[in-house]
């Protein structure tokens, strides 16, 4: 790694940080697990809460990319944020993670003001951003070693927790490999072995599916199944509404900047009618809710379009 590299490196921690495979050979992430439930008893009800917004705004210039956004999400929940291209989705995360400050409102993680202790809270957070941002000069080991480093890890714990991540991500057949040599899959994977290293009590996941394989994706709709049933709180983003509707314990839409709803998948399915003949159909598909509840019906005389394909 080059002095360059290192000063960027350096760099990006300082805006970022504190500055069938099964997890049971990931022992520190069994112990997370208890010592979140414990913390979790001693706490006030008050504080129950992982994420919680309060009017929360995010202008850039005259344009209103999050408007008077409230949102809660409760520990252990596998929260999916959903909302159409421009909705303001990667703005809210990038706010809640500290990396983007809100024009106003306030936002609480873990029970902590995140504009009072910001270092604090990302010590408690994993986060995969949607731009991955990997050193791609480095072998996914060095990668995880020096995120390792980052957060304050011994080099005992980073020499035990490395390989079985990358095991678990299936990133061990080309150890000398650099980053920049991985396909897009790998480093989706990698991303996310970094943002677990530290055990986080928090995962804010930004459209982690995007432009993976099949095989990629299932082995990670399998890890984060498996993480939430650990007690791990996974906040994500995510077009891919099959994915949402499978994974996701509790959801929110937002639209132009809005909250539009947000509670139990279930629930909010419920609330919808869908018209038939005037008559309650039952439970609907989330793509059928979303499309109500951001309203994106077929415009009228869509059938008429480009008829000389037909």
């Amino acid at each position: 790694m080059t002095e360059l590299e290192v000063h960027g490196a350096l760099h990006y921690w300082r805006a970022t940080a504190p500055t069938h495979h099964s997890l049971d050979g990931l022992r520190f992430l069994r112990v997370q697990t208890l010592s979140m439930s414990e913390s979790i008893m001693r706490e006030a009800p008050t504080i129950s809460m992982a994420v919680e917004t309060s009017a929360l705004v995010r202008h850039f210039g005259d344009f209103v990319a999050v408007d008077n956004l409230n949102l809660s999400v409760q520990r252990g929940s596998f929260f999916g944020f959903l909302g159409p291209n421009g909705a303001g989705k990667s703005t809210t995360i990038k706010m809640l993670t500290g990396l983007l400050a809100p024009t106003s409102g306030r936002i609480h993680v873990l029970g902590r003001d995140l504009s009072q202790t910001p270092l604090e809270v990302k010590r408690r957070i994993g986060v995969v951003p949607e731009d991955l941002n990997l050193f791609e000069r480095l072998t996914g080991a060095e990668m995880l070693s020096f995120t390792g480093r980052m957060y304050g890890l011994q080099k005992a714990e980073i020499a035990e927790r490395s390989p079985e991540l990358l095991d678990l991500m299936e990133l061990t057949s080309e150890p000398k490999k650099l980053i920049v040599e991985y396909s897009h899959g790998m480093k989706k994977k990698l991303s996310l072995a970094c943002a677990l290293i530290h055990r986080p009590e928090i995962l804010f996941l930004d459209e982690p599916f995007e432009g993976i394989d099949a095989i990629a994706s299932r082995t990670l709709k399998d890890l984060l199944s498996r993480l939430t049933a650990r007690g791990l709180t996974v906040f994500l983003t995510s077009h891919v509404l099959e994915i949402v509707e499978r994974l996701c314990s509790d959801i929110a839409v937002i639209s132009q900047g809005k909250l539009l709803a947000s509670g139990s998948l279930n629930e909010l399915r419920k609330g919808i009618q869908v018209d038939g003949d005037g008559e309650h159909t039952g439970p609907i598909s989330l793509e059928e809710y979303f499309i109500h509840i951001v309203g994106g019906e077929r415009s009228t005389g869509e059938e008429e379009v480009l008829q000389w394909l037909t």
